[in-house]
Formats: structure tokens, sequence, C-alpha cells
């Protein structure tokens, strides 16, 4: 019979304990499993020599997996990676520090080739793009499987520590003393227990022999790091998602009820007031040369919508619920809802006109109707004639097409394409289009546009016969408006990473083996850090039982068979 026989590994203790596969140390006894004969090396407790998921000697595809994120050299290269990511990001600003802008164009205009190389890559969102967010994903997921990896079997080995341990693990730790004892093994045992318990140890016995160990929680102290990571992450990740957070510069009109995207929420900008430094009270150099703003204000009330909220033809039904004057770090604050002063513009806002529709041949006048710019209503009558609003456009433009469309969502130039029926007009109606601004009519060429629309037959408009019938808002507030629900948990985060730091700075775990047997005394330490101050603590408490050991001899550069 031919071909290669698996290499099975026998991890049974000469102690008769049989230890999973990946065991370093035996977990009855301690005596060493991974060496043929005695060393003097110490010994690696680190993980108490517990087997580890990732070492399983066969693994399946899952395991491979567990593998991919238990490796703290991955873990490494993934922050490396999205350290090198965030870096890209800063090269340029992002393009969520901006309010307006065409980002297609922008870059390539600010920062010549470099910046359009910049945008075309993603690289202008950087924080938001799939691959950084997957970045972030893949931390998150070793941690959390690094964590696991470790604290579990780690937990299983310190919850179930033995009080006798094998001859090589005491004589293999850092910190060991060996010497001759005359007296009786549970005698001094009983004697040393004293000292060590008023050290802060918990001593359990067993014969001739003795476990003492403190501050067992300051093992845990880089797993609550891990976790405080994890929520962190976790909260940063559901930043993105929809609700949970905004960041968005809005503008509202002054006497105007301005609903909040993504939101239920409408906020009044009842009155904005501005205030100018005067001439006395600005600095020199600046003196006839700038007008600096002294205090500038929104009153503004914040209600919700609490029926037909998503219904576009009915009215919503508003209830308020705060209300605040807004000045620059004042917010307005209300259930995780904030709206900070960011700007201001004194320019008139056109908010709604009543045109009147006419007759151009004979010059009748058919009535007037009121068009509101934000929220107009979808039918209007005018005598006989029936105005039904087809499109709205709030900032009229023209796209690559030659299409109509709106730029922004402000009424900058305001336009409205209307389909009015009624005697004289074909029996499907006839298109008209309208520019409640002069200055709009002028450069989008109103009577031209109609004329393709209705063609030489067109004998009906709508115009403005004086300004009454024009209201203007006196001024238009910029507020920063802000809804971060995971906030509360990126500081819990935050808060359980430094509980952690604390966990694993201030405390350090100490553990005394001591067996007598046969007249000798063999006594292992470990710490996981301050090593001098525990072989300090160890002949201090030796001392109390009337040993004196000499501080350095207890540093174990060997160790003893």
């Amino acid at each position: 019979m031919s071909g290669r026989t698996p290499l099975i590994t026998n991890t049974k203790c000469e102690c008769g304990h049989q230890n999973p596969v990946g065991t370093v140390l035996c977990e009855a006894c301690g005596k060493p499993l991974d060496e043929t004969g005695n060393s003097s090396e110490n010994l690696e407790m680190r993980y108490d020599g517990v087997a580890r998921r990732s070492q399983r000697s066969n693994p399946n595809v899952i395991d491979l997996v567990w593998n991919f994120f238990s490796s703290v050299k991955i873990a490494i290269y993934l922050i490396v990676l999205t350290l090198l990511g965030s870096m890209l990001g800063t090269i340029f600003p992002q393009e969520s520090t901006f309010l307006n802008i065409d980002a297609s164009t922008y870059y390539k205009e600010q920062y010549g080739t470099a910046g359009h190389i910049y945008y075309k890559l993603g690289l202008s969102h950087t924080y938001e793009s799939w691959w950084f967010v997957l970045l972030l994903v893949m931390i998150g997921a070793s941690l959390v499987i690094c964590s696991l990896d470790r604290v579990l079997p780690l937990y299983k080995a310190l919850t179930r520590q033995k009080i006798r341990k094998h001859r090589q693990f005491l004589t293999r730790q850092k910190v060991v003393l060996v010497t001759e004892m005359g007296e009786e093994p549970e005698e001094w045992v009983g004697r040393i227990s004293q000292p060590l318990k008023k050290r802060g140890y918990r001593v359990i016995t067993e014969g001739g022999a003795l476990l003492a160990e403190k501050h067992r929680f300051s093992r845990w102290g880089p797993y609550v790091i891990h976790i405080g990571l994890i929520i962190f992450l976790l909260a940063v990740l559901a930043r993105g998602l929809p609700g949970l957070n905004m960041d968005q510069h809005l503008a509202f009109p002054q006497g105007e009820v301005t609903p909040i995207p993504d939101t239920t929420f409408y906020l009044k900008n009842e009155k904005f007031t501005v205030e100018f430094y005067t001439e006395a009270e600005m600095p020199e150099e600046f003196r006839g040369k700038k007008v600096l703003p002294k205090l500038y204000e929104t009153k503004a009330v914040l209600y919700e919508c609490i029926a037909d909220c998503g219904d576009p033809t009915r009215t919503p039904q508003l209830k308020e619920v705060a209300a605040h004057d807004i000045q620059v770090n004042s917010p307005l604050s209300y259930n995780g809802l904030k709206a900070y002063q960011f700007d201001y513009d004194l320019t008139p806002v056109l908010r709604s006109v009543q045109p009147e529709l006419k007759n151009k041949v004979t010059g009748e006048a058919y009535g007037k109707f009121k068009l509101e710019m934000k929220n107009p209503q979808r039918s209007f009558e005018a005598g006989p004639y029936t105005l039904t609003l087809k499109e709205k456009y709030m900032d009229f433009g023209l796209n690559e097409s030659g299409q109509p469309v709106s730029k922004t969502p402000y009424p900058n130039a305001p336009a409205f394409l209307f389909l009015i029926k009624g005697p004289g007009l074909p029996a499907d109606g006839q298109q008209y289009f309208y520019f409640p601004k002069q200055v709009d009519k002028v450069q989008f060429q109103q009577e031209g546009i109609n004329d393709k629309l209705g063609g030489a037959d067109r004998f009906l408009e709508l115009e403005v016969s004086s300004m009454q019938d024009v209201d203007f808002s006196e001024s238009t507030a910029y507020l920063n408006v802000r809804v971060d629900r995971a906030m509360p948990f990126v500081w819990i985060g935050a808060g359980i990473v430094m509980l952690g730091l604390v966990l694993g700075f201030y405390w350090q775990h100490r553990r005394i083996w001591l067996t007598v047997q046969n007249g000798e005394l063999i006594l292992g330490g470990h710490t996981n850090k301050n090593w001098f101050g525990f072989r300090r603590e160890i002949v201090s408490i030796l001392e109390k039982v009337d040993m004196v050991v000499d501080e350095k001899s207890l540093d174990n550069g060997g160790g003893q068979a």
C-alpha cells in the first residue's frame, strides 16, 4: 500500500488530560506540549497556551475566512489601507464641504487636470465611497473575529485554572524561586496566604499547593477597547443610513414655512435681522473697505407635520414644537435636530405673484389668481378658462440637450408651464410658458417660446398689472440643519475605548503558583507587565513569613528543569 500517512498530533498530556489540537500548555497541569525534552526558555503566556479556532489543523471554508480576519497582520494591513484612503480624501476638498457646485466641472476649473482626475477617480467623495465603507466593515469584522478567537478560549482557561502545576510550568516562568523548605507544606502555605490576601490577592489552596491571583479584569482591557471600537465603527457606518444623519445647508426666506427634506419637520423664518459694525467700531484697516456684520439672528419656529404629510394635493397639518432665536453658536435644538445660523442674503426673494389672464387682442381681462413660487396650486380658474400647472422650474435653465431643467431648488429664475383650456382654444388645450420676473422674460424670450407652443393664433397672455400683486421676502436666512442620531453611540464607543485603556494601563494581572513538596518550595509568578514591581511585591510577601530573598535572584533568565 502506497501513499502518505496523515500527520496526527498527539495532544494528550502525561497527566492524562486530553487537550484540543493547538494547545501549547496542558489545560490541567500546564506542562508544555509543543516541545520534546526539557527547555530553559520562558513560557509564552499571552493566551495561557490555549487552543484557538484559527489553529485548526483541517480548516474548512468558514475556518479559512475566520483565519484571515483573525490575523493581526491582516488587521494592520487594513488599518494602513484605510489611513492611506483617508489621506487621499484630504488632497482636495470633498464635495460635501460645498453648498451648491457642479462637481463635474468644479474640480477641473479650480485644480486643473489633477482635480479632474481626482473627481473621475471618485476621490471627491472618498468617505462615502463603497471601497472606503468596505474597508471600515472589514476592520470591524477583524476586530470582532480577532477578539472572539482569543477572548473566549482565554476566558475558559482563566476560569478553570488548576492549583497544582507541572514543575516545568513553574520553573519556566519569568519569576521563579526554587529553595529548600523544612516546614510542613500545609502549615507554610497557610502562613503565606495571609500576607498575599492583604496585598489584594485571591488565594486558593490545595494541600501544599497555592494559587494567588489579582486584577484579572485588566486582561480584558484590550478586548474592551475592541468592543468600543466596534461600537464606534458601527455608529460611523450607521450615519450613512437614511434618517440617522443629515447635514444640509438650506435657505429659509423670511415669512415662509419651509419643509426640511427627509424629515417631518418644517421651519418658519418669522423675522431675520442683521446688525453691522459702525465705522467707529470697526478696526482701522477695514474702515471704508468692508461692511462687517455684528449680529445676525433668525427668529425661527419649528413645526412637526401630524397629518397629510406626504400628500402633495393637500396642505399638511403642522404642530409647533419649538421656537428659538437662532444666532451663531446658538442653534435651535429639538429631538436630535439642530439648526445653526450659517449665512444670510438681504436680496429680496420672489414669494408669490398674482398674474392676470388677458386677451391680448381685445384687452379683455378674465381675472387674477395667486401663484406661489414654492408650493403652487395645480389648477386655477380665470373667467371661462382653466389653467393647469404642468411643470414648475424654480431656477430655469437648459441642459446640454436643450431641455428645460431647474438648476437649483431656489426661486432665482422661476418659470411655469401651464395648459390652458377654454373658448377659442384647441380641444386638448394650449401650452403657455410664464416667467414671473421681467428680467427672465427677456433673457429666456418668453414671447418666442409661447409663439412656438401656441402658433400664430395665440391670443391669451399672463401679466402682472401692478407691484401690489407681487410679494417679496425681504431676506433669506441660510441655516445648517443637522440630524445625527448616531453621534451618541460614537461617544459611547469612545468612552468604552477609554475604559479599556484605563483597565489595561493602570492594573496588571498578577498570578503566583507555588508548590511545597518533598522539602522543596517551587514558586512561579507571571504578570502581563511591570515585572520589576511584581518581583518587589513577591520579596515583600516572602519577608512576612521570615524568608529573605534577593530580588534579582527571582529573575529567571533561563529556568530550571
